[in-house]
């Protein structure tokens, strides 16, 4: 067995085919820098390439969950190319093709292709980019404690992380354009209340409710199925016609219908009995897409 992969600013570990990636900062209450930009692209590599994690849940250490970028260089923070070291370290590792990326969005763009689920446990505050980073992934439980914010507006900054695409698809134009107008925080329930979050939990109970959803997942369903599914309601929620949607269903209906993992599916329903799919993403994901162009996100 390979050995589990470390990360400077993460703690990683999969257990039971659910893979745990936790923010980890607490003495910066997990706050945001290109390190943990970095690490958080990388473990989602990981996550792909490990046909042994089913699901990913995402938490943060200690008593946030993150609380936005890391703020630390004061005035000069988002003006990387006028900071000497650090932050010509960052301009670098966020500039492609000649041009700087934001960071944030770099890393949602990521979280955007995986091919696992993705649960994010919100354990305590999730602002700036810690609030935005969660749009991308699939599922948000947070705790009764979390607070969210959109707080872009009151630092002289606009949304980022792909962020105006992301949280209007999640919660409607007219909530998205409140959080970002007033950049207010606010607490769970408001974001419960508005759609953005699925369910409340008391602290204690957050991560083994995240982990329970995780095993209802991991323990009942075919991977490449759930590949497939990621993708189409991701890609196609911005499709311009949903025959998009039809012909990549199609495509993928024909594949998958001939596939080890649908005689296992049928066989073990008719049979009553566990399935045991013998598919794996790494090899056996088909190719259904004729119009779509992967975003250059590296």
């Amino acid at each position: 067995m390979a050995a589990a992969p470390t990360f400077e600013t993460l703690l990683y570990a999969v257990e039971d085919g659910v893979a745990t990636i936790t923010l980890n900062r607490p003495e910066k209450l997990n706050a945001f820098n290109t390190q943990m930009m970095k690490d958080m692209i990388d473990a989602f590599d990981v996550t792909d390439g490990d046909d042994a994690v089913r699901a990913v849940i995402v938490t943060g250490a200690g008593r946030a969950f993150c609380a936005g970028a890391d703020l630390s260089a004061g005035a000069q923070t988002f003006d990387y190319s006028s900071r000497a070291g650090d932050g010509q370290a960052d301009l670098s590792a966020r500039t492609r093709d000649g041009k700087q990326r934001d960071g944030g969005g770099l890393l949602t763009l990521r979280i955007f292709e995986s091919l696992k689920p993705v649960i994010a446990a919100v354990n305590g505050v999730g602002v700036g980019v810690g609030a935005t980073m969660q749009l991308a992934m699939d599922i948000r439980l947070a705790s009764t404690e979390a607070r969210y914010g959109f707080v872009f507006a009151r630092r002289g900054l606009n949304p980022e992380a792909a962020s105006s695409w992301f949280l209007p698809h999640l919660v409607g134009v007219q909530t998205a354009l409140e959080w970002c107008y007033t950049g207010r925080v606010f607490p769970a329930q408001e974001a419960y209340d508005r759609g953005l979050v699925r369910s409340l939990h008391a602290p204690d109970d957050l991560l083994p409710a995240a982990r329970a959803l995780a095993r209802e997942i991991a323990d009942n369903t075919a991977p490449v199925s759930i590949a497939l599914t990621r993708q189409l309601i991701w890609r196609n929620a911005g499709a311009a016609h949903p025959m998009d949607a039809h012909r990549a269903d199609s495509r993928g209906i024909q594949a998958r219908g001939r596939s080890g993992d649908a005689r296992e599916g049928v066989t073990s329903f008719l049979e009553k009995r566990p399935a045991v799919y013998p598919d794996k993403v790494s090899s056996e994901l088909p190719d259904i897409w004729d119009h779509w162009q992967a975003p250059d996100f590296r």
